[in-house]
């Protein structure tokens, strides 16, 4: 998952990008229609989302709260990096500041709150915290299968520090119960489960255990040095 440079983006939006036009305000309906592009099919540009972010910096007259929202709900999909810190810096402090009459600070905080939960793998704390208010399924609406893309970073996270998991513990870590938690092990990450519920993760790059040799080069000079130095520090 390359979310800096997506092969999805289009030569437009690459132009703006890297051109004189990220700084042009009237770029924004365009990196905002990609936005959309990306919420609508699954992947994101980072790199994109923050040269909106600026362009909002600098034409405060055009910020929209759901667009800013959009951005750092697909930021989060793209754990464990710093893409949704990366995306928060550039929001004007003022937008962010506590304000009993407007929406995106509370917004968010409750953001904020997830990305800290799945940047440190506290996963079943995460799936509680989105299902305690409704304010996440309006957060994230926009957004396909956000719940399906967190799972499967989930899973791939999982794949990287184990060989076998019990089930019972991926169905807190995937938010999912019984038959569904099966399914998605089984069917969308493609793992398979003994009958004692045992989760078998096949081998790969990242959970195989490796041997490491670890070689110090000691030459006579240098161990003459050492003796001759405990040595003269006696006398």
């Amino acid at each position: 998952m390359d979310s800096e440079d997506p092969q999805e983006r289009p030569e437009d939006i690459s132009n703006i990008i890297n051109g004189l036009e990220r700084y042009n305000p009237e770029a924004v309906g365009n990196l905002e229609d990609y936005l959309r592009h990306q919420c609508e099919n699954r992947y994101t540009d980072s790199n994109a989302n923050r040269t909106l972010l600026k362009l909002y910096q600098l034409n405060p007259d055009r910020v929209k709260d759901e667009v800013i929202t959009n951005i750092l709900v697909k930021a989060l999909t793209c754990f464990p990096s710093p893409q949704f810190a990366l995306a928060l810096h550039l929001i004007p402090p003022h937008l962010m500041a506590p304000n009993p009459r407007a929406e995106l600070p509370e917004a968010i905080s409750k953001l904020r709150e997830l990305n800290n939960q799945l940047q440190g793998a506290q996963y079943a704390r995460f799936w509680a915290t989105l299902d305690s208010d409704d304010l996440y399924a309006d957060l994230t609406t926009d957004i396909d299968g956000f719940e399906e893309l967190i799972r499967v970073r989930i899973a791939t996270l999982v794949s990287h520090a184990y060989r076998e998991i019990e089930l019972s513990v991926l169905e807190q870590w995937l938010g999912l119960e019984d038959q569904a938690a099966l399914k998605f092990v089984t069917e969308t990450a493609g793992w398979k489960v003994d009958e004692g519920g045992l989760v078998k993760i096949p081998r790969n790059p990242e959970n195989e255990a490796k041997k490491s040799e670890v070689r110090e080069d000691v030459n006579v000079d240098m161990f003459s040095r050492v003796i001759r130095r405990a040595w003269e520090e006696t006398v």
